[in-house]
């Protein structure tokens, strides 16, 4: 398994896949290990995907301080893997919580970013968190489903503070677009797939200066995308756009009938639009 050490000393993994211009890919969970990307629908077709393996998750050491579990002791991480390669500036995409990440590495290294794709990520980094009503909007748009009256008050559980395990289970279809046979084998793999002690210090206190990473976000000169999903419940597409309105070069595209992993929901039109973000990102600018 490709690795390499980080400055504290942790052994970190990664995983490559595909061909052409390398991608840095920085998974959710928070600190869930990058095999429940895939292939990501299909982009490795188009890009050399080099997906982190966060420390303390899949083939990745166990750091010595689980302090540095914290988002923003993280962002060594990301640079370690990006100095490893020896690339000047890279495109990176980031998922779920790893938005946090992939915005604090930006706000740090805003000169390494060649581009930034956030696929329905976080952005607590920026001050901007998912409240209860944004998931209430979805129970709207779910009623039809076969599943709906099983999940539903286990949503509501989840999101008034007072889950069970069974809660989160039972939950499961509302962060699917379509729950298939393959979302229902990418969802069981979860628990295995993280480290939920690590998970628990990651937005901890001190991880997030939303104001510094906003002002470093307003002057980021590298163009960025946030894709949400239709049906997904964070971020909510008007929470999208509102988290774009703080970047100084964002658009917004919302896929149609996609949750929160819309890479599963439709590969062909989120390869195509990511793909296409990531071609007009390395394009000469005209004056």
């Amino acid at each position: 398994m490709p690795a390499l050490t980080a400055a504290d000393g942790t052994d970190l993994a990664y995983h490559v896949m595909g061909e052409g211009a390398p991608l840095l890919c920085l998974p959710g969970g928070p600190m869930r290990a990058s095999a429940y990307f895939g292939d990501l629908g299909g982009l490795s077709r188009h890009r050399r995907l080099v997906m982190l393996d966060p420390r303390g998750t899949g083939s990745s050491g166990i750091p010595a301080d689980p302090v540095t579990y914290r988002c923003d002791r993280q962002v060594d991480d990301v640079e370690a893997l990006r100095d490893h390669f020896g690339w000047d500036r890279v495109d990176v995409l980031a998922h779920s919580a790893g938005g946090d990440l992939a915005i604090l590495y930006a706000a740090r290294y805003p000169q390494r970013i060649r581009t930034l794709s956030l696929i329905t990520a976080r952005a607590r980094a920026l001050g901007v968190d998912f409240t209860g009503e944004h998931r209430r909007e979805v129970v709207a748009l779910r009623t039809a489903e076969p599943w709906f009256e099983a999940a539903r008050d286990a949503y509501e559980a989840i999101w008034s503070g007072s889950p069970t395990d069974a809660d989160f289970d039972a939950a499961t279809p509302f962060f699917y677009g379509r729950w298939d046979a393959v979302a229902q084998a990418h969802a069981a793999a979860e628990v295995e797939q993280t480290n939920e002690r690590a998970a628990g210090v990651y937005a901890s206190p001190g991880a997030f200066d939303p104001a510094a990473a906003r002002a470093a976000m307003a002057s980021l000169d590298a163009p960025v995308l946030l894709l949400a999903g239709e049906l997904d419940s964070g971020p909510r597409p008007h929470v999208a756009a509102g988290i774009a309105k703080l970047f100084s070069r964002a658009e917004v595209t919302v896929q149609p009938g996609a949750g929160h992993y819309p890479w599963l929901d439709d590969p062909g039109r989120f390869t195509q639009t990511v793909a296409a973000f990531l071609a007009r990102g390395h394009a000469p600018s005209i004056s």
